[in-house]
């Protein structure tokens, strides 16, 4: 008899049968009983200078996200959440092209910056394991170690109102089991190691290949291992893929008014004419940007522990110092207003010799948390929140709105110099470039116009409409401060 007739499925099923998987050769050695078993955690605990790291065997990685998988049911996470990803990496020539999934959690870094800029000290370091635990109850859902962390880490949670992350199942690995990632992966491609964590020790070279951020940032101790040399050109699939980041509206609104409040009030002391309207417009602008900040906080009754990050976090700096500037920045609003109130009396005459001193400790106070509002996002280190650009964006609102009615030229002046810095990082091929030429393109246009008006406004000495419009540009300025900036992280795959 002759052989059937072979079709393109018998031959397509054939070759499955023929591919040398790892899934494969694990399911055929356990299918001859020698399934080969590694050790998936360490037998003692780290000793001096070493502490546990996650490492990955990028040859035995297949993408099946049973990591995944196994990380959210273990954990009990909510639908949308998720504290392990797995991405895409591609390189190679178009001869021998080269593709490489990578699966990535938390690296509970030597020096997370999540922990160093946590306000309100909701970050732990373990001194034994190594291993970064988020406290859930001390968070207040202001989302910085979010923008802090350059491996996307940290996920916001909106049910709870606060940020939640991978913890290494440190109670698991406490009582003998492997965590959740590594006890789920049928390729056992990841595992627990120890590491050392000495700082004369080059940090992390394969993690450096993989991802776009330098590792001497936080030093994170995650090992990717490979017999095969990865190549030169290796770059995440998801590279060019544009994704415009949150707006943070309420952090918006506190930046522009407090900013513009402080601007006016400055102004209102340089001022002959209008310097009572002017100081009370400033500080209901600048009360309003503080009210409107605890809009941010996902648990804004747990704010009152924001001075305990006073010692390394600028966002501890920040609400502390404009915190304090704002009794004083109403006292001296409001001082002129005060000996006309009859049971004043001969007190009038120790508040009248105070009142300056008062209001210049009042206005450096609110000019240092500026500062330290420019030095938050300075500090995650992404080049579109560079320190020339964001202290200069910062500075330049309070310059104009202080000029805004003591010399609109002046005014006008100093927004072209602020326009002018803002159009630099809307050129070249930069992701920030791209989003402001691309998706956000229209809100960008916008805010050029209304620059563009405003200035015309000021050179005519039309200060009431130039100083509204100057508010609206500023809105959308901000708006795309925020939305624009360039997100570091670890691999993902393309958006379709």
């Amino acid at each position: 008899m002759t052989d059937p007739v072979r079709t393109l499925i018998d031959e397509l099923i054939e070759s499955q049968r023929r591919l040398d998987t790892p899934v494969a050769r694990f399911a055929a050695a356990h299918d001859a009983g020698g399934a080969p078993r590694s050790q998936l955690i360490p037998l003692s605990a780290p000793g001096p200078g070493e502490q546990y790291a996650f490492q990955v065997d990028l040859d035995s990685c297949t993408g099946c996200k049973a990591c995944v998988a196994g990380c959210h049911s273990l954990n009990g996470l909510d639908e949308e959440e998720t504290w392990r990803d797995v991405g895409l990496v591609l390189g190679g020539t178009p001869a021998h092209p080269f593709q490489q999934t990578v699966t990535t959690a938390c690296h509970h870094c030597e020096d997370p910056a999540c922990l160093n800029g946590c306000p309100v000290l909701a970050y732990e370091k373990d001194p034994v394991t190594g291993i970064v635990v988020h406290l859930d109850d001390q968070c207040i859902g202001c989302s910085y170690c979010v923008l802090k962390c350059p491996y996307e880490v940290p996920k916001y949670n909106d049910r709870l109102g606060i940020v939640r992350k991978c913890d290494m199942c440190h109670g698991r690995l406490s009582a003998g089991e492997a965590p959740a990632c590594v006890q789920s992966c049928p390729t056992e491609a990841i595992a627990i190691v120890k590491v050392s964590t000495f700082r004369s020790e080059t940090p992390n070279p394969e993690l450096a290949e993989l991802s776009s951020t330098d590792s001497n940032y936080t030093r994170p101790t995650t090992r990717y291992i490979s017999k095969n040399p990865l190549p030169a050109n290796l770059r995440a699939s998801d590279a060019d893929t544009l994704r415009p980041q949150h707006a943070h509206y309420a952090l918006v609104l506190l930046l522009v008014l407090t900013q513009l409040g402080l601007g006016l009030m400055i102004g209102s002391q340089l001022s002959a004419l209008n310097a009572q309207p002017l100081a009370l417009t400033g500080l209901a602008l600048f009360t309003a940007g503080l009210v409107a900040s605890v809009a941010h906080l996902g648990q804004p009754f747990r704010a009152w522990r924001i001075f305990l990050g006073l010692r390394r976090s600028w966002l501890s700096r920040e609400a502390v110092l404009l915190g304090t500037a704002f009794p004083l920045l109403t006292f001296a609003a409001l001082h002129p207003l005060i000996p006309e109130l009859p049971f004043i009396g001969h007190w009038s005459l120790v508040i009248g010799h105070f009142a300056p001193t008062i209001s210049i400790v009042a206005f450096l106070l609110a000019a240092s948390g500026v500062f330290c509002s420019a030095m938050i996002y300075t500090d995650t280190r992404r080049y579109f929140w560079r320190f020339s650009q964001t202290s200069g964006r910062m500075a330049g609102t309070v310059l104009v709105a202080a000029c805004a009615f003591v010399h609109p030229p002046l005014a006008a002046g100093v927004l072209i110099a602020k326009l002018a810095l803002e159009l630099s990082t809307s050129r070249g091929h930069s992701s920030s470039a791209r989003l402001q030429q691309g998706p956000l393109h229209r809100q960008w246009g916008s805010r050029v116009i209304v620059g563009l008006l405003t200035l015309l406004l000021f050179f005519a000495n039309h200060s009431v409409m130039g100083f509204l419009l100057f508010t609206i540009g500023e809105l959308l300025e901000r708006t795309l401060f925020f939305r624009a900036v360039d997100s570091p992280k670890m691999p993902g795959v393309p958006s379709v």
